[in-house]
């Protein structure tokens, strides 16, 4: 009897003790969910005017560089610079061997000299026409009264026919030089003219054979580099062939495509008188004087003149610079990190919450770190307003934040 209720007197005891323990257990604590915090940087709002850089790649150029060229065909007597010499005004380039220039300035002036004798002759030829004429004309007037007295003569059986027909052959005769002479007489304008016509000429070509010695020796117009020489003293060159070139240290200018976004606002910019400045990276200061007069689908050149630095450029160097476009009006430098797409960035509001604010980027700025920030504006954009910069991924309106110990107060 006793072994069969054993089994169950221990169950029984099995079953109170797991009652006795659950009911004796300790209360566990109640857990509430709590809203995560994501720690995040901010920056203090303080919008001003900022101007945003535009970045560009253009071409150093000399426009008012000068090719010399040779003014007759002659051999090269003197070159007494080199390639990338500086030179001084006036200093000489090139000169052609007198052997050369001579000739043809002897020439013309020997040519000018015979049409001012030729012009002196006709005019004393016509002087004596006009008084020789004068005589002849006499001379034909007592032809016509010796024909007169023959004739009468002649009636009278005083003289024969022969003296008749001799008187009259006198008179034709007279007659011939006569009109010879007033017809030399009358064609004297039209000679005198044609005289003064060649002197004209000649005249002209002697102003140019001078001009042409005149420049055989050239010397620097102004101060300048020497560069593009093609000749050396000895060799032979013709007529308008280039020698060398030469441009001004002071006058070089780069040149630039603009996309054509931005044309408007620089020909606006332009019109008002607003000073625009570009920059590159060596120091080098551009400003920018107008737009190029002709334009192709990737844009138009802007013209900037050289204002400060630039003392080892060289026409035909590439150069980056960044052009501080016109500022805009309660804008503000941002990190890319604070960039939501291009149109939206988030602001910490009084309760650590985020909101979201739709804002317009201008373009970019650079920082005195030369760290380039994004230039942004917006209506509802204030000062004191703390912009997140901190990029996250699942930055949504109304995410719980905090600002990172390392960022108190906010970046500068």
């Amino acid at each position: 009897m006793l072994r069969r209720l054993l089994p169950l007197l221990i169950l029984a005891l099995g079953v109170a003790a797991f009652l006795w323990l659950r009911a004796t257990r300790p209360e566990s604590a109640s857990v509430t969910p709590e809203e995560r915090t994501w720690r995040v940087e901010t920056l203090v709002a303080s919008p001003g005017h900022h101007a945003p850089a535009l970045p560009l790649y253009g071409e150093v150029m000399a426009p008012e560089r000068i090719t010399v060229t040779a003014p007759l065909a002659g051999r090269i007597a003197e070159r007494p610079v080199r390639e990338g010499q500086r030179v001084a005004r006036g200093e000489l380039l090139v000169a052609l061997d007198e052997a050369d220039v001579r000739p043809p300035l002897k020439q013309a002036q020997a040519d000018v000299a015979d049409r001012r004798a030729q012009l002196t002759s006709e005019r004393v030829r016509h002087d004596s026409d006009r008084a020789i004429l004068e005589r002849e004309r006499e001379l034909l007037d007592t032809a016509r009264r010796q024909l007169e007295r023959t004739r009468s003569l002649v009636e009278r059986n005083l003289a024969s026919q022969s003296d008749l027909d001799a008187a009259r052959n006198e008179l034709a005769r007279v007659r011939v030089t006569v009109a010879a002479r007033e017809r030399s007489i009358a064609e004297h304008p039209a000679r005198l003219e044609s005289l003064e016509a060649g002197l004209a000429r000649a005249t002209a070509v002697l102003a140019a054979a001078r001009r042409d010695a005149a420049r055989s020796r050239v010397e620097a117009p102004f101060d300048g580099i020497v560069t593009r020489i093609r000749v050396a003293p000895g060799d032979q060159v013709a007529a308008r062939s280039a020698l060398l070139s030469v441009y001004p240290e002071e006058g070089l200018e780069l040149r630039a495509r603009i996309p054509r976004r931005h044309q408007a606002e620089l020909l606006n910019a332009l019109a008002e008188g607003t000073r625009l400045v570009a920059s590159g990276d060596d120091g080098t200061r551009f400003v920018l004087v107008g737009l190029a007069g002709e334009s192709d689908p990737a844009g138009t050149e802007a013209i900037f003149r050289l204002e400060a630095g630039g003392a080892g450029l060289r026409p035909g160097s590439l150069l980056a610079v960044s052009l501080a476009r016109p500022a805009v009006p309660d804008s503000l430098p941002v990190p890319d990190s604070a960039l939501y797409g291009n149109e939206a960035l988030y602001l910490m509001d009084d309760q650590g919450r985020m909101r979201r604010l739709t804002v317009t980027r201008h373009g970019e700025v650079v920082r005195d770190d030369e760290e380039r920030w994004a230039l942004v504006s917006g209506e509802a954009l204030g000062k004191g307003d703390r912009v997140i910069t901190t990029h996250l991924p699942n930055a949504i309106e109304g995410l719980r934040v905090e600002v990172a110990e390392s960022d108190e107060g906010g970046r500068p």
